[in-house]
């Protein structure tokens, strides 16, 4: 409230001056003055001396996390189209569990390390399901947790309900980001929607509806991951589309 820009009433340099770049020569040649130009100019010199951050924390874990996320969607999109016969439904969880889950999570702890918060998080939940999905099936095939076989439908719905229920929560939650994450994760809960129904009605068409679904999801995936590697070899990014809701400012 009606100070100056450069000077106050003890005669300290204010902030325009107190941040001059360095080389500035200030109004007032006091020794206070002398002090804040050279304290700049050291401050200056220490930043571009300070390398940039090389080697596990560098690079964007999307690089990994995207193709990692594909190859178990079009595996699981393979699956539910019928691909393979009804007693073939394990026939993606190689990939899934190999490739698909431990890809995610990797890619979840190199972000959470790199301060990238929401991308940790939308790997970290799709490597949780991914891994969950292939215990269903796994402990449905072998009887792993007791579950009779009059009971594998109805933990199948449970399963699918709880999945809509977080994709429909991170699909929310997300409408900050580019239009294309928002667009990967709405499509994956829409998959589960048409999976649930399937299962509900014992239905081929639905489910195959939820391969579709899941060819489609894994294609808006290909193309992120186009822009991500494009940006990774030096090329330009792709654009990704403008958030739903616009972030804070």
């Amino acid at each position: 409230m009606g100070m100056d820009a450069t000077s106050s009433e003890s005669g300290r340099p204010g902030p325009v001056q107190a941040h001059a770049a360095p080389g500035d020569v200030p109004r007032q040649g006091t020794a206070v003055d002398e002090q804040y130009r050279r304290e700049s100019t050291e401050a200056a010199v220490e930043a571009e001396a300070t390398p940039e951050a090389t080697g596990p924390l560098a690079g964007d874990p999307l690089a990994l996390g995207l193709p990692s996320f594909i190859i178990g969607s079009v595996a699981l999109g393979m699956v539910l189209v019928g691909f393979v016969s009804p007693l073939g439904t394990g026939a993606s969880l190689p990939i899934i569990l190999a490739a698909t889950a431990a890809g995610l999570f990797i890619s979840t702890f190199w972000a959470a390390a790199i301060g990238q918060s929401a991308v940790a998080l939308v790997l970290g939940v799709f490597g949780g399901f991914w891994l969950s999905y292939s215990f269903l099936v796994l402990g449905l095939t072998h009887n792993w947790f007791g579950i009779g076989l009059a009971d594998a439908k109805a933990s199948q719905e449970l399963f699918l309900t709880a999945w809509i229920v977080i994709m429909s929560m991170l699909t929310l939650a997300t409408l900050r980001l580019a239009a294309a994450f928002t667009a990967v994760i709405g499509l994956v809960d829409l998959a589960l929607i048409f999976v649930l129904v399937g299962v509900i009605e014992v239905s081929d068409n639905w489910l195959k509806a939820g391969g579709a679904t899941a060819f489609l999801f894994a294609a808006v995936g290909i193309y992120i991951f186009f822009g991500t590697a494009s940006i990774a070899t030096g090329g330009k990014p792709m654009p990704l589309g403008r958030p739903v809701l616009k972030a804070r400012t």
